[in-house]
Parts: C-alpha cells; structure tokens; sequence
C-alpha cells in the first residue's frame, strides 16, 4: 500500500467528539484507505453503504438499534455514505448519542453528500478531500531519483491509483476510470438532462487546461446558455474532475478581475477525456501538461499541509501573466511554470504594483523543489 500523507491526519482527529467527513471522486484510495485505517485501530467497523443491507440497516436507525448493531466497536467507518437516505442525520444522531464512537464516512458525489451534511451536521464534523496520488506520497514510495525519472510518465497517465499500479495497462484503466466511474456522480444527478453535452464541455476543457476560460465562448462550443456551462462547471468540480483558479487582482485598472482558469486534478484524466496518450516528444500540450501538473501538485501541497492559501494567476490586459499566485497571510509567492529551464524574470506590472512577493520559475528539471 502507497502511504498516504492524509491518514495521519485523520488519526489525529480520532475521537475528539466530531464525525469525520472525507470526500473525493471515484478510485482515489478512499476505500482503501478506509479499510487500512480499520485494520489499524482496533475494534473497528467497515460497512460499505452500497450494500443495500447496509443501506436498511442504518435507514432511520434509533441511537438503541445502531448501538445494537456497531456492539463494541469503536471505530465505525460507512463507505459511500451517500448511498443512506437521511446519512447527515445519521452520523449527526451517532455523534450525538454514541460519544464513544468514532464515526468515520466518506463520499465522492460532493454535490450530494455536502447538501445532505452540511446542515445537520454544523459544528459536529471535521472534514478532508482524498486526492489522486500526490508526488510527496509517489516520492516517498518510490524515492527522489526513481519519481523523477518518472516525471514523462506522469504528464500522460497521471496518478490515479490503478494507472500507477498497473503499469502497461494505464490506458485501459484510465478509460474504465473516465466512463464508467467519474463522471457517474455527475450523470446521473437528477436534473442532469443533457449528458451528451455535458461530455462535449469536459472535452472542450480538456484541450484549454491553463487557458482563460468563458462560459459564453464554451457554450458557443458546445451547443449550451452560459448559465448553464456555469452550472455544469459547478458540477464537475464538486465531483472532483476539475478546479478552477480565479486571477488575482487588488484593483487595479489593467489587471483581469473575473477571469478564471480550468484545471483538471489528474492528467491522466484529462489525456483519457481525449484519448490521447502520445508521449511527450510527439505533443504540442507539453507546456500545458506540465503545466496542470505542477498546479494541481501545489494545491495537494497545500491541502496536504493543512495551510489551505489561496491559489491565483494573475493577468494584465495587455497579456502580461504569471501562472500561480499563492497567497497567505498577506504574502505572495509567484511561480511562472516552463517546461524550459530558460531564465526569466517576473512582469514589470507585477513586480512594481507588488513588490513584496518572492518569485520562482519552476521547470522540468527542479519541479520538485517546490513539491
């Protein structure tokens, strides 16, 4: 098992009076995750809520009956939690009547699960996002020097589990991932009524990761009303298939205020959507590759760290850009990502209007410094 940087953190959140909440789409290493921390601290319980006995187990479960079916367990973990009608209300009924629980649930129709907890379970829950594997968790799994030689690798086929684990089977995989689970929570969403649309737009997005994007130029594209682009957006990222950075701006005149740019959490997502996997040398998206890579990477980092920044990009009217901006406590630190190692030195614009800031270029050959 790849060691993953979160279940310390989850540990460490044991048993301090709060239902434990961890999102993320489908095939990240929820579940195995979840059944490792199970084996790990005894008495546990793993129930799977896509069962259906599960699910009439716990429906409207009394304190009395639940207390009857957890017994001596400590530790009670529900996997898909999403699957059991009035779940909020069940883990908030747990937490409530059962203090000597730990409840431990997990979901990755965000869309869902956050609308069905959020409110009964105010003030009573902590809450964590399971990424695809990061290059901190792949680096100490495999080395420095081994992940490094693997940098080519992973522009093209990412880092869901399965795709690391399998290798020569990656693009097998990763289309069993893209068809048939990732997009499942989005699809079926009841109000959904043009699925085929929905495709069209993520493949609009895979081919502008790290562009400037418009929901009027996107529904020109594929056919739809920028109201509803914006919403098929908001979907896709609350089911975790992409994310998007605002610009950065204090103000100022010539700087973009409501731009935003689209990434997705996975590459190998992103290049199954297309079905391209072409190795590096043969590609004309090498540059954005990377790109999505290293920003996607550093938002792991952060969340990883617990530090949560706010990441930005930052562009003036006149095409002046710096691609990441993450801010904290008032402090910027800029990065310009290059698949080249040619020097280069931050905008004029930028550097005058913010001249607190540190600034970096992060290409191919020192990314990992910064990871």
């Amino acid at each position: 098992m790849i060691f993953r940087i979160i279940e310390s953190q989850l540990a460490d959140d044991f048993y301090k009076g709060k239902a434990i909440l961890l999102w993320g789409a489908r095939q990240v290493g929820k579940s195995t995750l979840l059944k490792y921390l199970v084996e790990k601290n005894p008495p546990a319980l793993y129930m799977d809520a896509d069962l259906p006995d599960v699910q009439t187990l716990l429906k409207d479960a009394s304190p009395t009956t639940l207390s009857k079916v957890f017994q001596n367990h400590r530790l009670v973990v529900i996997d898909e939690a999403q699957q059991i009608a009035n779940a909020g209300h069940l883990l908030k009924i747990i937490t409530d009547h059962l203090p000597h629980i730990q409840v431990l649930a997990s979901g990755s129709s965000a869309f869902e699960l956050q609308n069905i907890m959020n409110e009964p379970l105010t003030g009573r829950k902590f809450e964590y996002q399971l990424f695809p594997l990061s290059w901190e968790e792949m680096k100490n799994h495999h080395g420095l020097a081994k992940e490094f030689q693997l940098l080519p690798h992973r522009l093209i086929y990412g880092s869901y589990p399965e795709a690391v684990n399998h290798y020569l089977e990656e693009e097998r995989l990763l289309r069993l991932i893209s068809e048939s689970y990732l997009y499942k929570d989005v699809l079926i969403y009841k109000g959904l009524k043009k699925p085929d649309k929905m495709r069209d737009l993520i493949k609009a997005l895979a081919l502008q990761i790290g562009s400037q994007v418009s929901c009027h130029e996107l529904g020109q594209i594929v056919g739809m009303k920028s109201d509803t682009v914006e919403d098929y957006l908001h979907l896709l990222e609350r089911a975790f298939v992409i994310f998007r950075l605002p610009s950065f701006h204090t103000n100022q005149r010539k700087e973009l205020t409501k731009s935003k740019k689209v990434y997705f959490y996975d590459n190998g997502i992103r290049n199954a959507v297309l079905n391209d996997y072409r190795p590096l040398a043969l590609r004309q998206d090498k540059g954005a590759l990377f790109e999505n890579y290293i920003v996607s990477e550093m938002l792991k980092k952060d969340r990883h760290n617990g530090t949560y920044s706010n990441l930005y990009f930052w562009r003036t009217r006149d095409q002046q850009e710096i691609d990441l901006i993450i801010q904290k406590n008032g402090f910027l630190n800029a990065f310009e990502i290059k698949w080249s190692n040619k020097p280069i030195t931050p905008p004029k614009t930028f550097a005058k209007q913010y001249p607190d800031h540190a600034f970096k270029l992060i290409h191919s050959e020192n990314y990992f410094e910064c990871l």
